[in-house]
């Protein structure tokens, strides 16, 4: 795909890589991609973290209309959920389901990738999804029941990092050195695009923005936080990323997916627990 074919594209300079990303990793309207190469899933990648804050503001938007409404907590996640997962379309939750079945069947690489490839999810992918949408919207109603009263607005705001992180992620997944487990999947087309100085940038910056959101939030205990919640979540993606790469022998589409929401559920989880104890 060339430059010239998408000229118009390359008008929106920056936003570039989000409009790609928006439709690549989403069913929300974007422009049309007629063609995918690598520079435009380097580009996606990269702008995968913005997105992803993108889709958490709306999210955290749904929570904080919610909790000031007086609706509920409960509510309030399990809306937000659906957003994030109908805006996507499921795909980072099909990933999970499928990654799960596939360490679950306890069989070699070959064919562990081989269940993941199946269009069917079987019982291990079920209860997976279940449980990942459970702790989400358990997390989201801790944090509004110990944030304390009117803090609704805070709330939100560390929802709306989770996806940015939980997305950030996927450069460490996308480095150079992470083998890609099925050539020709759409796993194999991102796998290896993120080099060390690009993951190193994007993450400083979105380190700058959990730090202003934090303290927006609450002050410096809340900028501390949702760094400290923010870097063990993504330490934890690290440790997933090396058990996929160990057990799968690399990188496929789903064990993306996988990552995603291992991540972002890492983090509300995190953050959850330690408002409960500064609270």
């Amino acid at each position: 795909m060339s430059d010239e074919r998408h000229a118009d594209l390359g008008k929106l300079g920056p936003l570039r890589g989000v409009a790609e990303a928006l439709s690549l990793f989403t069913i929300l309207p974007g422009p049309y991609l007629s063609d995918i190469d690598r520079s435009l899933a380097r580009r996606a990648i990269t702008a995968f973290p913005w997105l992803g804050l993108c889709l958490g503001a709306v999210a955290g938007g749904i929570v904080a209309l919610v909790l000031g409404l007086g609706a509920g907590s409960l509510l309030a996640g399990v809306l937000a959920l659906c957003w994030l997962a109908g805006a996507t379309g499921g795909f980072h939750l099909d990933g999970v389901a499928d990654t799960a079945d596939g360490l679950g069947s306890r069989t070699a690489p070959d064919k562990a990738l081989e269940i993941m490839k199946k269009s069917d999810i079987g019982p291990m992918g079920v209860i997976s999804i279940v449980l990942v949408l459970l702790v989400d919207a358990a997390a989201v109603v801790s944090l509004a029941g110990t944030a304390g009263s009117g803090a609704w607005w805070r709330v939100a705001m560390l929802v709306a990092l989770g996806p940015a992180i939980g997305r950030a992620a996927i450069l460490f997944a996308t480095m150079t050195e992470v083998p890609c487990a099925r050539p020709g999947g759409f796993g194999s087309l991102v796998a290896g695009v993120t080099t060390r100085r690009s993951a190193s940038i994007n993450l400083t910056v979105l380190g700058a923005v959990v730090a202003l959101t934090g303290l927006v939030a609450g002050g410096w205990r809340w900028c501390l936080i949702a760094l400290i919640c923010a870097a063990l979540a993504l330490l934890i993606a690290r440790g997933w990323i090396r058990h996929l790469v160990k057990r799968l022998s690399g990188m496929t589409g789903d064990t993306f997916g996988s990552i995603n929401e291992v991540t972002q559920m890492s983090f509300w989880v995190l953050s959850a627990l330690a408002v409960a104890v500064v609270s």
